[in-house]
């Protein structure tokens, strides 16, 4: 609101309870933590997915607030490590929505994604297929997930350079580089790297977090939470393993 202080942070990548088993943080719960922190803005980027656009929009404007819709979208990534054996595991790319055309370009890629990726794996677009459709959307190069920071970590820093260079123009004055500070030691393993080549191609730094809880506790009981639901899944799994092999190891005679 008009004349009244605000916060020197505003979240860019806030995962809510839209990103399925991920998160915790309820749409309402996240504006109230926004206002609460005098966030003048916020930005929503599930998973995969936009599902919470509409109700997150609704509730950011009513409490005063500008809802930027994004998504943390994956996007095929080549390893030299596991090329032989199979497909690895897609890489992370946050998009955000700046205008409704944005917002179009990023549906359909989240909708080729699901689409036309092959059954058995992660759904996920190229990063070829994203920088086609960039127009009206802002990219964060996808924090020690992204695909410039995982090859940094393989060691393979000229196919970071080029991956962030092809980023860079198809994102013309649209791409940051993201750093984050979570703890984890492939950030402080890559944040060197990154910082230079953001310096060295001229493009901007940006400092995210990632929450997926509203506060420590809720983390906790959903931690644990999730620790029984797969030691359960885990003891399925194994009933329904040896319910197999009694069947193949006995057999069915007539009467």
């Amino acid at each position: 609101m008009p004349g009244m202080p605000h916060a020197n942070f505003v979240h860019l990548r806030v995962h809510s309870a839209y990103s399925l088993s991920e998160s915790a943080i309820k749409v309402k719960e996240l504006i109230s933590l926004c206002k609460a922190e005098k966030m003048p803005a916020v930005a929503v980027t599930d998973t995969g997915n936009v599902f919470g656009a509409l109700e997150f929009c609704a509730a950011a404007a009513e409490a005063g607030i500008q809802p930027i819709i994004g998504c943390q979208l994956w996007v095929r990534y080549e390893s030299e490590s596991m090329r032989a054996l199979k497909a690895p595991e897609p890489a992370q790319l946050v998009l955000l929505a700046q205008n409704p055309e944005g917002y179009a370009n990023l549906i359909r890629l989240i909708s080729e994604a699901y689409l036309e990726t092959p059954p058995g794996e992660t759904p996920q677009v190229t990063l070829a297929r994203v920088c086609a459709l960039n127009a009206g959307l802002i990219a964060l190069s996808g924090g020690v997930k992204g695909p410039v920071s995982r090859a940094l970590l393989e060691g393979r820093a000229p196919v970071a350079e080029a991956t962030l260079v092809q980023l860079a123009a198809g994102f013309k004055g649209r791409l940051y580089v993201e750093l984050q500070r979570h703890g984890q030691p492939e950030e402080e393993r890559t944040e060197e790297a990154l910082v230079a080549l953001a310096y060295k191609h001229d493009l901007p730094l940006v400092a995210t977090n990632e929450p997926f809880f509203g506060t420590a506790e809720v983390y906790d009981a959903h931690d644990q939470t999730g620790e029984k639901r797969r030691a359960l899944e885990v003891e399925l799994r194994n009933l329904a393993w040896k319910a197999e092999l009694s069947g193949r190891g006995s057999s069915k005679t007539g009467p």
